[in-house]
């Protein structure tokens, strides 16, 4: 009698730490929040430290180009003690690059040989 195989499902790959924090960063941006590395801690349970360097990583143009922006959260705003000292918050977002035309392409007056694209 032939033996017949179990056909196992293969595992899912995991998703990188980079995709999950720019999934939560896109999510976040389109309602226009902006989130701390405490707050960005909490929800997708990586450290600050590593966090921040995902940041700086999904700026190169390898990793989407992305245009993470920061800004200095209002004292008001720091919870309860939890921070100290100057609190950043960040948003990410698409970028806007500026795409070469072709050179053979039409010219009009004043063209610098660059147009906007949006990512």
């Amino acid at each position: 009698m032939k033996k017949s195989r179990r056909k196992d499902p293969r595992p899912k790959p995991l998703k990188r730490q980079r995709d999950v924090l720019c999934d939560v960063m896109l999510s976040a941006g389109a309602c226009e929040t902006w989130l701390t590395l405490v707050e960005l801690s909490r929800v997708t349970h990586y450290g600050e430290a590593s966090i921040s360097a995902q940041l700086r990583h999904l700026r190169k143009p390898q990793y989407g180009a992305f245009v993470v922006e920061k800004r200095q959260r209002e004292a008001a705003e720091v919870l309860c003690g939890v921070e100290h000292g100057q609190v950043w918050e960040y948003r990410l977002s698409h970028a806007v690059r500026l795409a070469a035309t072709s050179p053979m392409g039409p010219k009009d007056e004043g063209s610098l040989g660059a147009a906007l694209a949006v990512c």
